[in-house]
């Protein structure tokens, strides 16, 4: 009898006060305790003030996760960091952060770091060009000769341009800022409901093209305008396909496209040994 009224508790926990099936969430992958033996204080980095601009893996929110990757950064470099990520966001909606960043804080930042390009992926966006190439002539050794030329392409419309876009308005209003772009994680599976269901990377986007058409671009862009590139995509060791990986994702059977606590830890961690090969400003002072 005591057995038949712990199961009917444990069925009407389950269901809702109408009777509905609820879905019980996992338990929350808890923060992981950062020791102080692997704090890399006293560096280039310790006080510095980092702007973070992203999508739902930077966003303040914490989607996914009960720590993000830049909070443990502050814990583990001592930086102050100031975060601009938003669910959803793609590279337009980068330049509306960095917009936004130098709206509140002018160029009082020492570095801005970039992690997005999943959501354009995921929504289809054409690839587009960096560049537009045309003739002009010009001064060779004294002669004058016509040559190739090519311009930056700027627009909202493709990938190339959204970064191209982001990348001048950076490099004109925060000079002396270190600029950093991070290239996406590998995704798998995720169905957030009924209308936002999101394949894995093994499958094609609307263009056609796989997630790696999209990191490339952004190595590209790292290399056209002069600024680090941190591959996590590559560097980070996170790969939710494979089930052995699920610990380092908030849900095996709907979610393992954003990291938890302990997947947000190994991106920390990955990004503060790079940060350590990297000037952290270059701000006059």
């Amino acid at each position: 009898m005591k057995k038949i009224m712990i199961n009917t508790c444990a069925l009407l926990l389950a269901l809702g006060i109408h009777g509905h099936a609820q879905q019980i969430e996992p338990q929350a992958a808890p923060k992981v305790i950062v020791t102080a033996s692997e704090k890399t204080l006293h560096t280039q980095w310790q006080g510095k003030r980092v702007a973070f601009l992203g999508d739902s893996m930077t966003d303040p929110h914490r989607v996914g996760t009960t720590y993000i990757y830049w909070e443990y950064l502050n814990e583990l470099l001592g930086i102050k960091p100031f975060v601009y990520g938003v669910n959803g966001a793609q590279w337009d909606g980068i330049y509306q952060q960095a917009v936004k960043l130098h709206k509140e804080r002018g160029t009082n930042i020492d570095a801005i770091l970039i992690f997005a390009g999943t959501n354009d992926y995921n929504r289809g966006l054409p690839i587009g060009k960096f560049f537009s190439e045309t003739t002009k002539q010009t001064n060779f050794n004294g002669n004058l000769v016509t040559r190739k030329y090519r311009t930056p392409i700027m627009n909202d419309s493709t990938f190339c341009g959204r970064i191209n876009k982001v990348m001048s308005y950076l490099k004109n209003n925060f000079p002396q800022q270190q600029i950093i772009l991070m290239t996406p994680i590998h995704r798998a599976f995720a169905n957030f409901s009924e209308k936002n269901v999101q394949p894995d990377e093994n499958y094609s986007n609307g263009q056609g093209l796989y997630l790696d058409a999209y990191i490339h671009a952004l190595k590209q862009a790292a290399s056209f305008w002069a600024v680090p590139l941190i591959d996590l995509h590559s560097i980070s060791g996170l790969f939710p396909l494979a089930n052995s990986q699920v610990q380092y994702f908030h849900n095996a059977e709907t979610d393992r496209l954003h990291p938890n606590a302990v997947g947000d830890y190994r991106l920390a961690k990955t990004i503060q040994y790079q940060l350590l090969t990297l000037p952290s400003t270059f701000v006059l002072k």
